[in-house]
């Protein structure tokens, strides 16, 4: 914290400024806990795990990241939602439509067009 003080008229008049850094607490890893998807870290909200700084992904185990975590085993990846809305259609199973490269892929919300969140299919 930073004030600055000043005298008008054998008043103090004090303004304050203050200065904070981003400060996130990492706890140790929770082995038995289960990933919430989505969840809010720092200014993303993410539907998957992630990879930030670790040699795995990880997945927060608090809607908005609080230091609880854990490293993602299978099952804890992200599954495909269906049905899911692309474009003008509902899709029921993986599609290759919008793909480049003709790869199988899927929604993780019912609401591709709004959310534009994804993932290739096993």
């Amino acid at each position: 914290m930073f004030f600055v003080g000043r005298r008008k008229n054998r008043e103090i008049n004090v303004s304050f400024k203050f200065y904070f850094s981003e400060t996130i607490t990492h706890f140790p890893e929770i082995r038995d806990g289960k990933c919430i998807f989505p969840f809010y870290y720092r200014n993303g909200k993410f539907y998957d795990c992630v990879k930030f700084k670790a040699k795995h992904k990880w997945c927060s185990l608090n809607g908005t990241y609080q230091g609880y975590w854990k490293y993602c085993s299978e099952e804890d990846f992200a599954k495909c939602v269906f049905p899911f809305w692309y474009r003008r259609m509902i899709y029921w199973e993986c599609t290759e439509d919008g793909d480049a490269f003709g790869k199988q892929w899927c929604s993780l919300t019912q609401n591709y067009n709004k959310d534009k969140v994804w993932k290739y299919c096993d």
